[in-house]
């Protein structure tokens, strides 16, 4: 794959998602977890969406239960819990890994194009990835950056 565009994700309602869809929009996609002392991030991640989605920007949130299984096995469960404590409106996904040998070919190819500070690996939950408006990766951000701290880099691909 050489473009965030060619890949194909799965929906939490388990139906195929191009990123093409997305296609001239700046992104956020983040591996996300419900269980996770990060899970507050919910809340700022929506604030991000909320504040940009009218020009275009999306935050694309991806469960993932790698790290000390910190998402529930029922996607329905996950999508109901971030809507019901944290109003999350952004798309949410299937649940998926996002690293070793059965990572998400995305997640792969986000690590690729970003490395983090002492290994390719993503080390935690609530790893941010932002897109650029052409499909670039711009920046990886650590699981402990907050959403807000993004809005800089943001406002600079609106």
């Amino acid at each position: 794959m050489t473009s965030i565009y060619d890949f194909v994700v799965k929906k939490a309602d388990g139906e195929d998602q191009s990123l093409s869809e997305f296609k001239g929009s700046p992104m956020l996609i983040v591996n996300t977890a419900s269980k996770c002392g990060f899970t507050p991030q919910f809340k700022e991640l929506q604030e991000l969406y909320d504040k940009y989605k009218d020009q275009g920007f999306t935050v694309l949130g991806f469960p993932c239960s790698q790290f000390n299984h910190q998402e529930f096995n029922n996607i329905d469960k996950t999508v109901a819990y971030c809507q019901m404590n944290y109003n999350v409106q952004f798309p949410m996904f299937a649940k998926v890994d996002v690293k070793g040998e059965n990572a998400s070919p995305l997640f792969q190819y986000l690590t690729s194009e970003k490395k983090g500070l002492f290994t390719d690996n993503i080390k935690w939950n609530f790893t941010k990835f932002l897109i650029g408006s052409e499909g670039e990766v711009i920046a990886r951000y650590a699981p402990q950056t907050s959403p807000t701290k993004i809005e800089d880099d943001l406002k600079n691909l609106l």
